[in-house]
């Protein structure tokens, strides 16, 4: 299997919120987490089969929460390490990844850890979808309003911040890498700071590579350390966050890493 060459049926997607109609019965290779919400959007898609990467596995084995969740839909998971390949980047998954975790419908196939993903993705091209769909996702998004200064805004994922963000404290539950490499997709909107999850960093420090990117545009980045928030989940990072890494923008600004992010962002509501 080469770079760009993959058998039918298998869709390489590195990011679990662009999903095309051909998504759908399909092995679908993510280069997302494997968290709550990146799970629900790709098992919605009605696949046969689903890889994402493991970020880590982390606080509550949030990085690897697909598994269960699949399991309970009759549908074949697996994570691929994220130590073996580069998280928001499918290619290296399919192609360099290695499995860290399979849930039993998974295994049942012959999917195991340790084996190459692209033999995992050959091993679940037999499945049957099983056309049954997740629970929709609580809420997704939250607003703690300071109407005199800036406003920060929780959200399960990246793909939730809009246009009204800009200027403001944004905590984002997903991973700090850059999707398929690309530094125009750091963040979609000029916000005073972001945050992500550090997703265990991982090969190549993937999970931290928007930081530079935002540093290029004047935005103070941070990660939280996988191990203290839950990935997939903002309310997670902002109430038990520690900040693993910042860039330049925020270290200007005095955030360090080690110190709990919600003192942090509280203290810069108030900056002009």
């Amino acid at each position: 299997m080469k770079k760009g060459e993959h058998p039918p049926g298998v869709v390489i997607a590195d990011t679990a919120t662009k999903l095309g109609a051909d998504a759908r019965g399909g092995v679908i290779v993510t280069g997302s987490h494997g968290g709550r919400y990146a799970a629900y959007l790709t098992l919605s898609a009605l696949p046969r089969a689903v890889i994402h990467n493991d970020a880590g596995v982390g606080k509550d084995e949030a990085g690897i929460a697909v598994l269960a969740m699949a399991e309970a839909l009759g549908i074949p998971a697996a994570t691929a390490s994220h130590a073996s390949c580069r998280i928001g980047d499918a290619e290296d998954s399919a192609l360099r990844g290695l499995i860290s975790f399979a849930n039993a419908l998974g295994g049942a196939l012959g999917v195991y850890p340790g084996m190459p993903c692209r033999e995992a993705i050959l091993r679940l091209l037999p499945a049957e979808p099983s056309g049954r769909r997740p629970e929709p996702c609580g809420e997704v998004r939250h607003v703690i309003e300071n109407h005199a200064k800036k406003r920060i805004v929780l959200v399960d994922s990246a793909s939730l911040i809009d246009a009204a963000d800009a200027g403001q404290i944004i905590v984002t539950a997903s991973h700090g890498g850059l999707v398929g490499g690309d530094s125009k997709m750091a963040l979609k909107a000029d916000a005073f700071a972001a945050v992500f999850n550090d997703a265990g960093v991982g090969m190549d420090d993937a999970g931290i590579r928007r930081l530079p990117a935002l540093d290029a545009r004047g935005i103070a980045g941070l990660t939280v350390s996988a191990a203290s928030a839950r990935i997939g989940d903002a309310a997670s990072a902002f109430g038990e966050g520690i900040i693993s890494y910042v860039n330049a923008a925020a270290a200007g600004l005095g955030a360090c890493p080690g110190e709990p992010l919600k003192s942090r962002l509280l203290a810069w509501m108030n900056l002009p």
